[in-house]
């Protein structure tokens, strides 16, 4: 399918374009697909169970209070700007407003007497009703790519192995962006706008690759490994890479005028990574050494 689109240079000039979309079908993600959709409806049925229970113990004191409720639970409540968001991707969630009747509090406190009538009152609460989305089968195991490249330069056969062969590129870190629930929407209305988180995005995820060819190219020089999300390996991706930081703690106390600085977490594997990426470790263990500080009448 070619489509003709505006495209903008960097001088700032806006022509239009062709743009080639080529649909490729493969029956290993259509599996892959199915078996997260699954996975993923499960976990939802859970929150989901927890959401009933919250939103059915609420009462309102009138039915408009409780279809501001609704508003609010359905994303479209007072202040909310753009496309309604979706809280629920794979149940189809309805609200609606029932009333009921229930004994009104007493204004003291105690036992009641047994001459004392309970007046009822009349309170608002909230029914949901939910259903399991179906697995949108005619959809799994497509993947639409987009290039400029025309048909007579390379065919789509052609393009397709090129995007196949990009393994040290910015073009793998995109796959998380992809799944609509991997992001919280943004809503950008300028051009420039949208340029800037396009071009802060790609820098992005060119540094995240950078870190993950490094540290591989290193780790299999040197015939080390580090701890991954399997036991130890040679071929770490980015995310483990930057999450193994996360047990480095530094903890600073001020013991009579001297800072005292105390590392924990640090172990074999961070020295490996920090040598892998050209890093002065001493930002870390350098940090537990004493430092005197003044505290005389005169300091600062």
């Amino acid at each position: 399918m070619i489509r003709e689109v505006e495209v903008e240079y960097e001088d700032g000039r806006i022509e239009f374009t062709l743009v080639r979309f080529v649909a490729v079908y493969s029956s290993q993600l259509a599996q892959h697909h199915e078996e997260a959709y699954g996975k993923g409806q499960v976990r939802e049925a859970e929150t989901l169970a927890e959401h009933i229970a919250q939103v059915q113990r609420r009462r309102f004191a009138c039915e408009a209070d409780a279809q501001v409720a609704i508003a609010e639970y359905e994303g479209r409540g007072q202040g909310k700007r753009g496309r309604r968001t979706c809280r629920w991707r794979y149940h189809e969630v309805a609200y609606s407003v029932e009333a009921q009747w229930q004994p009104k509090p007493r204004a003291q406190r105690g036992r009641p007497r047994k001459s004392e009538t309970v007046e009822p009152e009349q309170v608002y609460r909230l029914c949901l009703q939910t259903k399991a989305l179906p697995p949108p089968m005619s959809t799994f195991g497509w993947l639409v790519l987009a290039t400029t490249v025309s048909e007579n330069t390379y065919n789509d056969a052609e393009i397709v192995g090129a995007y196949r062969d990009q393994t040290t590129t910015v073009e793998p870190g995109f796959r998380w962006l992809k799944n609509p629930a991997a992001i919280t929407p943004v809503w950008l209305e300028k051009r420039e706008r949208i340029a800037a988180l396009a071009m802060l995005t790609v820098v992005g995820l060119l540094v995240y690759s950078l870190i993950q060819r490094q540290v591989r190219q290193y780790l299999q020089q040197h015939q080390r490994t580090i701890p991954g999300n399997k036991g130890d390996t040679t071929r770490p991706t980015a995310a483990v890479v930057l999450e193994s930081f996360v047990s480095v703690i530094q903890v600073s106390l001020d013991l009579d005028g001297v800072e005292v600085c105390q590392v924990h977490g640090w172990q074999a594997h961070h020295d490996l990574i920090c040598e892998a990426l050209g890093l002065d470790e001493s930002w870390y263990t350098g940090a537990a050494t004493p430092k005197n500080h003044p505290t005389g009448p005169g300091s600062p």
